[in-house]
Parts: structure tokens; C-alpha cells; sequence
């Protein structure tokens, strides 16, 4: 049975690279702030304890984060690593182990954090390493040798010419058992160039005490690169996107350009499913098999069904489409829209908050709120709902086989009867009766004699 595995996450620091009041590990990676990333990889571990140490801005990231879940640890002043993990060491039991984790390293994975922690069982201090060709700003791995284990880990700025040409380097993330650290913690000091409590001197102290010292290393390399400024912000925005359009292509999609398609939150596709180039997708996104999302289409919390096709330019939030309806260009669906099979939403098409049921056809130009549609409707060119009285927001309902024509207002409340034609041009402002032609025009007349209004030469 493992030992109670406890996880601190350090997301105490003020990144003034950042440029930016927002606390650092607020910033958003793939639509979700840095801290989101790490807890996820934490919470698949099934740890008996996450403690976070905030700082600056950490009542922003508290109410970010507002769970029962999670123990909240105050780090003031902050004076380095090792003193924001002893702000933690009351929450830590004696037993069990901790792994030390940071805000700002959001892409580190759980499979790699729990390799770690299986070489860390038994006292040992296991530490997550890794080579870089220019190591320079990390601290470096000092191996004996000999036996090449692990002696000490030297700062950048208090290395020598030696341990500088050193490319094994410490990512900070560590599994040390809690014993040890109630006894270490409280010895750090701080002599040296920096004047911080280093988390790194308690392998020292583990060399000192013979205690085992073991390490493993991330299988990708950009699992344990962190974040102290914007350019580093968009480089790893960058890496997450084409490993992920990797992940969808070996998954059998077809990406037209892997590296122009951002999923900011969970994509979830069937067999065939194409996406063309530009394609934004928030949230939880899932498209059925042989979906087809054309360029530059922006898709938040939507299900798609089998077939459907969302053609250029498109905008689908919240919303449920079903199987083989076409959709676009340049339509809008809004939130808590339903469509049923085989509609058609055409371009300059805006459906807010409505059901449409099957076969119907909402084709160009025209706006339609607070509706409930039939099925085999057809909604021409135009025609618009009036929902909004200025207070209040009202229903329309169009019933089975309605034929509405172009540039039509429907001022709702109202009904529109099964069978209803209405002519175009019209404003109906009540219930029409089934299977008959409803229309409302003003008398046509010609002004004989009429001249339009010219400029003086």
C-alpha cells in the first residue's frame, strides 16, 4: 500500500517579467490558467493532500480556485523555495511523502510525476532531472564520479566554471519523505548569492545523511519548462497545441494544417471528422463521425452529430446540433440552441436560445431569439423575431410545414399555425390560423409626376 503521498505546489511568486498585476499562475495556457494545468496532473495521482503556497495576488488566485479540496498556505515575505515549502511543513504528516510541484510549470505530466514517485518509495529522495543543451539558469545536477550518484545540486549563479559545464539540470520537482523534511526544513539557511532559503540544500543534506538519492527524467523535455515571461507564455501556448493536434491526428483526424488549430479545453472527435485551418475550440467540444469544420470556425461547449458540416467563418456556443445539418458561412449560434437533424442555419444567420426541429431551414440574413420551429419550415431571407420588448423577452412559435417569407417580422408573443404561409415583407403581431396565407402590407401607390430632389448647377 503506498504511503500517504501529499503534493505542495509552489505559486507563491510575483513574476515581474510577467508585466502584468494578474498573479502569474493566473495567466491562461490553452484557455485555463497555469495553476489549472498542474492541479490536474496532481489531482490524477490521487494524493492524500495538495497544499498551495500563494503570495503575491493570492487572494485573486484563491477565489480562482475556490474548492474545499485544497489548503491554502500564505507566503510572506517570500525568501525562496525552501522557506515557502516550510510555510507548508504544519500541514505535512510525519508520515507519508511530499511532492513538490510549481504554478508555473504547467506542463509537466502525471505519467511522468508518478514515475517519480515510484522512485522515490522506500526513504528515498528522488529528484526529476533532465539534460538541456544550454542549461543556463537552472541548477545543475552534481554527480559523484565514481558511483554517479547524486552529491548536490549548485544555483546558476553559485556554480563554477566546472559545474557550469554541467547540462544535467534540476527541475525543482521533487518526492522527499516527510520525515525527513520536518527534520531538514527548519535547518536551511541562506549564505548564499541570492540570500534565499534553497529547497535544493536539503539534498545535501540527504548526501550528509546517507540517505538514497534517485532521479528520473520527463520524457518530453518541455514537460519541465516554466514561465517568467510572456515569450515564454506563447512558446509554451506553442508546444501544447502541436502536441496536441499530434494526439488528434494519430487519433485518425484530419488536420489541414496542424500547427493553424487551438483546442483550449477537451476535444472529443468520432471517425473522419475533418478541420480545416483557423479552427478555435473551448471548452468541451465533441464531434461525431464524418464532421466537418471548415475554416476559421470558433466552437464552445458544442455537440455535433454524425454528418454535419459547419461551413467558414461560423460561431457555435453552447448548443447541440444534430446529424447532417449544414451550417454557414458566417452563422452565429448563441447559447442553449438545439437543432435537430438535416437543419440548414445559412450565412448572416443568428439563432439565439431556440429549438429547431427537423428538416427546417433558416437560410439567410435573419435573426432568430427565444423560438421554438417545427419541423420543414422554411424562414426566408430577412425575417427576423422580435423578442425583446425593452423589459422583457418573449417566445415565438412556428409550427409544422410554415412557409415565411423574405424580410418578415414576428413580433412575439406570437404563434404561427401549422401549414401558415406569411407573405414577404410582412409584421405579424398575432397568431395566425393553420394552412392559410397570413400577410400584412401597406398599400402600394405611385406618385405620378414626382421628381427626385437634384443639386443646382
Amino acid at each position: 500500500m503506498r504511503s500517504k503521498l501529499h503534493i505542495v505546489i509552489l505559486a507563491a511568486g510575483i513574476g515581474k517579467r510577467m508585466k502584468s498585476s494578474l498573479p502569474k499562475v493566473l495567466h491562461e495556457l490553452a484557455g485555463k490558467p497555469m495553476l489549472s494545468h498542474v492541479l490536474e496532473a496532481a489531482g490524477a495521482l490521487q494524493p492524500y493532500r495538495v497544499c498551495v503556497v500563494i503570495g503575491h495576488g493570492g487572494e485573486q488566485v484563491r477565489e480562482r480556485f475556490c474548492t474545499s479540496d485544497l489548503i491554502w498556505i500564505k507566503q510572506e515575505p517570500q525568501l525562496g523555495t525552501g522557506h515557502a515549502l516550510l510555510q507548508a511543513l504544519p500541514e505535512l504528516d510525519d508520515e507519508g511523502s511530499t511532492l513538490i510541484l510549481y504554478g508555473d510549470v504547467p506542463l509537466v505530466q502525471a505519467e511522468t510525476l508518478s514515475r517519480l514517485i515510484q522512485e522515490g518509495l522506500e526513504e528515498k529522495c528522488a529528484i526529476l532531472t533532465t539534460e538541456l543543451e544550454n542549461p543556463y539558469g537552472y541548477g545543475r545536477i552534481i554527480r559523484n564520479k565514481d558511483t554517479h550518484a547524486i552529491t548536490c545540486i549548485v544555483e546558476q549563479k553559485d556554480a563554477d566554471e566546472t559545474q557550469l559545464s554541467v547540462n544535467e539540470i534540476n527541475t525543482g520537482i521533487m518526492h522527499i519523505p516527510n520525515r525527513k523534511l520536518h527534520m531538514w526544513l527548519p535547518k536551511l539557511k541562506n549564505d548564499n548569492a541570492q540570500k534565499e532559503y534553497y529547497l535544493t540544500d536539503l539534498i545535501k543534506m540527504a548526501v550528509d545523511e546517507n540517505v538514497p538519492i534517485v532521479s528520473t527524467q520527463p520524457k518530453h523535455n518541455w514537460e519541465i519548462l516554466g514561465v517568467n515571461s510572456r515569450t515564454q507564455m506563447a512558446e509554451l501556448e506553442r508546444i501544447y497545441q502541436k502536441e496536441n493536434a499530434n494526439r488528434l491526428l494519430e487519433d485518425g483526424v484530419t488536420l489541414y494544417d496542424s500547427s493553424r488549430i487551438d483546442v483550449r479545453g477537451q476535444l472529443e472527435c468520432g471517425s473522419d471528422v475533418e478541420i480545416d485551418i483557423n479552427c478555435l475550440f473551448e471548452g468541451h467540444v465533441k464531434l461525431g463521425n464524418d464532421v466537418k469544420i471548415k475554416a476559421n470556425c470558433i466552437l464552445r461547449d458544442v455537440t455535433v452529430a454524425d454528418g454535419t458540416i459547419i461551413y467558414p467563418f461560423s460561431h457555435i456556443e453552447s448548443s447541440e446540433i444534430g446529424k447532417g445539418c449544414k451550417i454557414g458561412p458566417y452563422s452565429r449560434i448563441r447559447p442553449n440552441t438545439n437543432l435537430n437533424d438535416n437543419v440548414h442555419i445559412g450565412n448572416f444567420v443568428e439563432i439565439k436560445q431556440s429549438h429547431i426541429s427537423g428538416g427546417s431551414k433558416v437560410n439567410h440574413l435573419s435573426y432568430i431569439g427565444d423560438t421554438v420551429i417545427g419541423q420543414n419550415v422554411n424562414v426566408g431571407a430577412g425575417t427576423i423575431t422580435c423578442n425583446y420588448d425593452g423589459a422583457y423577452k418573449h417566445q415565438t412559435i412556428i409550427e409544422d410545414n410554415v412557409f415565411i417569407g423574405s424580410d418578415t417580422q414576428l413580433v412575439a408573443p406570437v404563434k404561427i399555425s401549422q401549414g401558415t404561409t406569411i407573405g414577404a415583407g410582412s409584421t405579424i403581431t398575432k397568431d395566425t390560423p393553420e394552412n392559410e396565407l397570413t400577410l400584412s402590407r401597406a398599400k402600394q401607390v405611385t406618385l405620378t409626376g414626382w421628381k427626385r430632389p437634384s443639386k443646382n448647377k
